[in-house]
């Protein structure tokens, strides 16, 4: 199946054609030749990050002032949908976090001399870019946050621990969520623009997850850490908002990533069963198979228009948080039944890591907790009603 399929007519243009085929071959030249050893080393080379910068693919969104392309969020989507469908979730999710997310809260949020110091770097690689939200004692709930940042005359000095922290061994910038005041609920959150190079900061160790296993993850510790007043992204005691603001992207960013890493597990199983015999016959030629597949398909059909309707609206500028709750929530839920399936498809080879589809099983896991569980996605759901 190709992603750029004449039934999304409307959405994309044929500029986004030509650089869904520079991504495909980014995909295919860079990351398929390596891509086994980096799962391997649970981590990508920090090659890596330049060359996606030198072939456009990082923070397509930044305006050509800072030296991106200026394109809006399809060019983002076409990144995802191609890497995801291409089974390359850690390296893919690396780009995300980096490009989806990271660059979102600079390009709403920085000030022009922020936006002038980092976007550049981030456009070519140079520089890679984490958010620290997470904490040991803290997940989805980010009132619970502990991090601290403390005002020092002309500084700040911040001391917490963050952990799973995606990026977390190669980033040179850390969005850091840290609380300013102490007793002021959300309202005492506030966003830090934290150097990995400052005296203070450590990196703990790249943890070791069930998939996404070449996306480095990690444990990161602030020990009075000090960072200039000027690093302060936005406005003191502003995080929450800001966060509220910048979540419905990297929520819409999870469904395609789950809708496209979802059909490329139906994909390779369609195929797998149209070989794989049993009673001396295809197995793709029961009933069992050809009807679960056909719910599949239209599991698959649904979430695309869905997603696609969100995609534009958030062009537009029109995607709601409740809306890009919906779609993470189903795209994530439908990918889990997805992958699940064709696993079983494939018997007891689908059990074995040689075989794609034990690792778009793995891969597939995590989409239903990160970016906000699919528990609190209903929970954000159910306040509409």
């Amino acid at each position: 199946m190709r992603l750029d399929r004449t039934s999304r007519e409307g959405l994309y243009a044929e500029e986004h054609s030509h650089f869904r085929e520079t991504v495909r071959r980014f995909a295919r030249e860079e990351i398929a030749p390596n891509f086994a050893r980096w799962e391997e080393e649970g981590i990508v080379a920090r090659s890596y990050w330049r060359s996606g910068g030198a072939a456009g693919l990082l923070c397509p969104q930044v305006p050509e002032a800072y030296g991106g392309i200026g394109g809006d969020f399809r060019f983002n989507a076409v990144v995802i949908e191609e890497l995801w469908y291409a089974g390359f979730a850690g390296p893919a999710a690396d780009f995300s976090v980096h490009s989806d997310v990271c660059c979102g809260y600079l390009l709403s949020f920085g000030s022009e001399a922020q936006k002038t110091k980092w976007l550049p770097g981030m456009i070519s690689g140079e520089v890679v870019c984490a958010v620290a939200m997470t904490e040991p004692g803290t997940g989805s709930d980010l009132q619970g946050v502990q991090t601290r940042a403390v005002g020092d005359g002309d500084d700040y000095a911040l001391n917490g621990q963050k952990t799973f922290i995606s990026n977390g061994q190669h980033c040179d910038l850390v969005i850091v969520v840290a609380r300013t005041r102490r007793d002021a609920g959300s309202a005492g959150l506030s966003l830090f623009l934290v150097e990995t190079d400052r005296s203070g900061f450590r990196r703990g160790r790249n943890l070791d997850k069930l998939g996404h296993r070449s996306a480095d993850t990690s444990e990161m510790f602030f020990d009075d850490v000090r960072v200039p007043a000027s690093n302060l992204l936005g406005t003191e005691g502003r995080a929450m908002a800001q966060l509220m603001s910048e979540l419905p992207q990297e929520r819409l960013t999870i469904a395609i990533q789950s809708i496209a890493a979802a059909q490329k597990a139906f994909d390779l199983t369609c195929a797998y069963v149209r070989e794989r015999k049993a009673f001396g016959r295809p197995v793709g030629e029961f009933q069992n198979t050809r009807y679960r597949l056909a719910d599949l398909k239209a599991d698959l059909a649904v979430g695309w228009s869905f997603v696609d309707q969100c995609l534009g609206r958030h062009v537009r500028g029109a995607l709601s948080s409740e809306e890009a709750s919906i779609a993470k929530l189903w795209c994530s839920e439908m990918h889990g039944r997805v992958v699940d399936q064709c696993v079983q498809f494939h018997g007891g080879y689908g059990f074995m890591r040689e075989y794609e589809i034990c690792r778009l099983y793995a891969d597939a896991r995590v989409h239903r907790i990160y970016g906000g569980t699919s528990e609190i996605m209903r929970e954000l759901i159910a306040r509409g009603l």
